[in-house]
């Protein structure tokens, strides 16, 4: 067998005669293609290692028309991103489920508009292979530019963006059941003896706000509009909503707030108020985000998501589909994940 010199960096070929095997049997083990049998691919795999081979990425890209890297877009500033614990947890879970296939993951951050003509020539510049995408509200135009691109992509939240019925079918995303989890909550604060029951939403241009008023609805079909108010899922934004609606009902003995940081500003509120939580005002949040909920004093009763759970199903289900094959065209169905009432001291 041929060794490679010393100052050399190993080659392909080099590996091939190493193993005893041809050049096309070593290529088709490093680029991950089948129809090798096992014990070549056992001498090729001891080959690499004892010469320290080394991939050459571009090479492999042009036969595997593969980069290994899948693109992850948020379009929310920076400071929400880096600021809610929902963002870090749901990038985390990607990255796990990412790095084992092997797979690189690229953040793309959105600040303004104009950031999507950046973020549409960096994907048909081939960079990616697929996308994932969660946040979105409803004037998003990433969707479309996916669709055209024809790259694949899976959607974190339930589509809700301003296109046509038939634009959302045979979209892929995974979401958590928002609406069924915003009726557990108030249900349980109905089951308190609770009757005034406030609302602090989302912003309702995203489906996961909407979908947990319906839920409040569904539960407390009653409500008036003085018990509802929109928030922005922070906590400065749940302070102003707070103070919003007990200026119109110093009554409210209950509020359902659409996630745990705004959760948080209205527990301040309420505080500043002189009104104590739970005994005078319960509240309950949404998403059971560490350290958020149990950080809280009192600590938050809330709607839990598994969030890391839902980033490595949305990039299971696009590796399953790269899996494919470049002109593969199956969509995996969507895909609803439960949520779970966690009882704590503020309800």
């Amino acid at each position: 067998m041929t060794e490679p010199r010393p100052d050399s960096r190993p080659t392909l070929e080099a590996v091939a005669a190493h193993a005893g095997v041809s050049r096309a049997t070593a290529s088709r083990v490093v680029n991950g293609g089948d129809g090798v049998r096992a014990h070549l691919v056992d001498r090729v795999r001891t080959a690499i290692h004892e010469l320290g081979y080394i991939p050459n990425h571009a090479a492999r890209t042009l036969v595997t028309r593969r980069t290994g890297a899948v693109a992850v877009i948020i379009p929310e500033p920076e400071i929400r991103i880096f600021s809610d614990p929902f963002f870090s947890r749901q990038v985390r879970g990607i990255s796990k489920e990412l790095t084992a296939h092997d797979t690189q993951l690229v953040l793309l951050l959105v600040e303004n508009r104009g950031d999507y003509d950046r973020i549409e020539r960096y994907l048909a510049g081939g960079h990616v292979d697929g996308a994932l995408a969660f946040s979105l509200h409803t004037d998003d135009p990433l969707p479309a530019i996916t669709r055209r691109l024809g790259i694949p992509t899976v959607f974190g939240g339930r589509p809700g963006w301003t296109a046509g019925p038939a634009e959302h079918d045979g979209v892929a995303y995974v979401d958590a059941d928002n609406r069924g989890g915003a009726r557990e909550a108030v249900r349980y604060l109905l089951a308190q003896g609770r009757r005034r029951i406030a609302h602090i939403a989302g912003p309702l241009d995203q489906t996961s706000a909407a979908d947990r008023l319906s839920g409040y609805r569904d539960a407390l079909a009653a409500a008036g509009p003085e018990l509802f108010a929109e928030g922005d899922f922070t906590p400065a934004g749940g302070a102003r909503a707070m103070a919003e609606l007990l200026d119109r009902d110093a009554g409210i003995d209950a509020v359902f707030a659409g996630n745990d940081l705004m959760a948080t500003g209205a527990l301040r509120v309420l505080r500043e108020s002189g009104r104590t939580v739970p005994q005078d005002v319960a509240l309950v949040g949404f998403d059971d985000a560490e350290p958020v909920a149990e950080s809280a004093d009192p600590p938050l009763t809330t709607v839990r998501q598994d969030i890391e759970g839902m980033g490595r199903l949305m990039a299971r289900l696009l590796m399953d589909r790269l899996a494919g094959g470049p002109d593969e065209r199956t969509v995996p169905r969507p895909v609803i994940t439960a949520t779970a009432l966690v009882r704590r001291a503020s309800a």
